[in-house]
């Protein structure tokens, strides 16, 4: 299969041909064909699968041949929950849409809004877009509906899990109800079956990738490491690599520290998340891009729409606390049929994450060899720790299971009411 083969235009496959790429992927073999014949689609894609040019890639061909003169309006709405992923779609749009006559924008929020005006003003094709800040311009009456023909909603199971859904469906009872509509997740949850319903008319359904698998190509391994030494065996990670790599940490506070800590180890690395300005974001990815910056320390969120070829290497410094996170994180490495590597850093009261990801991935994520650094431990807890601190999967065989009683840190006092009744009563106060 080529893309000559998926009924693209002599145009698009010119744009293609320069990019490099002859052979589709999975997904851009099955969703191409579908889009372009007009259905509805529903499709289970992790990013790094060439996804965003699935259907960039179709939506280019069918508004191709008229170019939309009309204010404050889009032909097409591709919605993302990120900044970075915005940007990512908006990059694939200039790529492939490089011989193509329509106009396109992008608008999310962190930045000045008033360009963002502008360009709404003489109207767009396409219009790229988070929900927060496309609201907002709706309401200063900035950008109108009406004319939509197709809408897009990209990582859709981040939106619901980033909590846009009800500016979703602000936006969309302002729509034509006669559309398009091409709905992209990493899974199909319930939670995305559901919305598919009220958006999608018989919607063709396309599925790449398992549920909640995990790329094969993804050599996937853990360290057994107390919490205090974490920092010590990641820089000992990091420093006896010559490859970039892509950490997680759970929290924003804690993405600062650890890029502040690896500085410190001499480790050229940097941080980001949402508090984080657009700019600084921007910045940061661009240098990581670019090679200027060894480590990218990234929370969840904000490492959506991190779209990196050839990154080799991703470690867990946290565990996440919801067992599919880490499929989308280790995601990020093993893309376009390359190999990737991806570390966990585990610490004694990550038990109960441990095993929610290998009951989701269905297999035991295999021990790296400790004799390699100096802070990994070959047991991941002291002789003298308690079962109860150590989390499930490391409970002895023949542990019981119990609950230990509830008990006021402080005895209460006694008052004097007390002691005149007890006094008064001591057979009953014996008993009671």
């Amino acid at each position: 299969m080529t893309f000559n083969t998926l009924g693209l235009s002599e145009s698009l496959l010119h744009a293609v041909e320069k990019t490099g790429y002859s052979k589709p992927t999975p997904i851009q073999e099955k969703a191409i064909p579908v889009i372009l014949e007009g259905k509805d689609v529903m499709a289970a894609a992790q990013t790094g699968t060439g996804k965003t040019a699935g259907f960039t890639l179709p939506l280019l061909q069918r508004l191709s041949g008229k170019t939309n003169r009309k204010k404050h309006t889009a032909r097409a709405l591709v919605l993302t929950p990120t900044r970075e992923l915005a940007a990512q779609v908006e990059d694939s749009i200039r790529t492939y849409g490089t011989n193509e006559d329509l106009r396109y924008g992008v608008v999310f929020g962190g930045v000045n809004i008033n360009p963002q005006k502008k360009t709404l003003g003489h109207g767009v094709d396409i219009l790229v877009a988070t929900p927060g800040r496309l609201l907002d311009l709706h309401q200063q009456r900035c950008v109108r509906f009406d004319d939509i023909e197709i809408l897009i909603l990209d990582e859709a199971d981040r939106m619901l899990d980033m909590g846009f859904i009800r500016d979703i469906r602000k936006i969309l009872a302002l729509m034509p109800k006669r559309r398009q509509n091409l709905l992209f997740s990493a899974t199909f949850s319930d939670e995305i079956r559901t919305l598919a319903k009220t958006i999608c008319n018989q919607p063709v359904e396309i599925d790449v990738s398992p549920r909640n698998s995990t790329v094969e190509l993804i050599a996937q391994k853990m360290y057994h490491v107390k919490k205090a030494n974490k920092v010590a065996l990641l820089s000992d990670l990091v420093r006896t690599s010559t490859e970039q790599t892509l950490v997680f940490s759970r929290t924003k506070h804690g993405a600062n520290n650890l890029a502040k800590k690896l500085i410190k180890d001499n480790v050229h690395a940097l941080a980001i998340h949402g508090n984080k300005s657009q700019a600084q974001r921007i910045k940061a990815l661009k240098e990581f891009k670019e090679g200027k910056v060894q480590v990218l320390v990234a929370t969840d969120i904000a490492a959506r729409g991190i779209d990196i070829d050839q990154l080799s290497t991703v470690v867990n410094f946290d565990l996440p606390h919801v067992a599919e996170d880490y499929v989308h994180r280790i995601g990020r490495t093993g893309r376009a049929g390359a190999s990737g590597v991806a570390i966990s850093l585990v610490s004694g009261d990550e038990g109960k994450q441990l095993k929610g990801i290998e009951r989701l991935i269905k297999r035991p994520i295999p021990l790296g060899d400790s004799q390699d650094f100096e802070f990994a431990e070959e047991k991941a807890f002291p002789e003298s720790a308690k079962p109860d601190d150590r989390g499930s999967r490391f409970k002895p065989k023949n542990a019981r299971s119990f609950k230990p009683k509830r008990r006021s840190s402080a005895a209460p006092k006694k008052s004097a009411a007390g002691k005149k009744w007890r006094s008064a009563n001591p057979q009953k106060a014996a008993i009671g």
